[in-house]
């Protein structure tokens, strides 16, 4: 929306009947579906927002985890300042951001604890990743470009403080 926030809204859809729930809002916004996920009782959002300084405006991206009233329960802000999300994924209790301005930072997020999201780890490499696709629950495909070539890695999540780009 114009005012800097994404609004969400949680319907309830029962054998035809159509129930509204709840309204929520978080600061900036989403870059596609891929960004947002529900899992248990939190629905959980990346987005990228700009925040307003003395120095001007900047990128900033964040991580939000919200309740079933889309209440913010979990948040993590200010992640890579002046760069913008390229690609998202949440994977059970993970989550996978690229972000991207010159160099790509693969972001590992643990969101184990709703209320408490942080970053597990990054690796930065050249290019940068404008989708991410699950392999298993430890490797991610990456797709993206690097000095205007279409690249294909693999990372290797396992060690979720060092993750690695293992093959490309």
């Amino acid at each position: 929306s114009g005012s800097g926030k994404t609004s969400i809204h949680r319907i309830h859809i029962d054998e035809g009947h159509i129930e509204y729930h709840a309204t929520g809002e978080v600061p900036g916004s989403l870059l596609n579906q891929f960004s947002m996920d529900e899992q248990g009782e939190y629905f959980r959002v990346a987005t990228t927002a700009w925040n307003a300084s003395t120095f001007g405006a900047q990128q900033i991206n964040n991580v939000y985890v919200l309740d079933q009233k889309l209440d913010i329960y979990g948040r993590l802000e200010n992640l890579a300042p002046g760069e913008q999300i390229y690609s998202a994924r949440f994977m059970g209790n993970r989550c996978y951001l690229v972000t991207f301005e010159v160099i790509d930072p693969l972001f590992v997020i643990d969101l184990a604890s709703p209320g408490n999201p942080r970053v597990l780890g990054e690796l930065k490499i050249p290019g940068y990743s404008g989708y991410l696709h699950p392999f298993d629950e430890n490797h991610l495909i990456g797709i993206g470009m690097l000095d205007s070539t279409v690249k294909i890695a693999l990372f290797d999540v396992t060690d979720t403080g060092n993750p690695e780009e293992i093959s490309t």
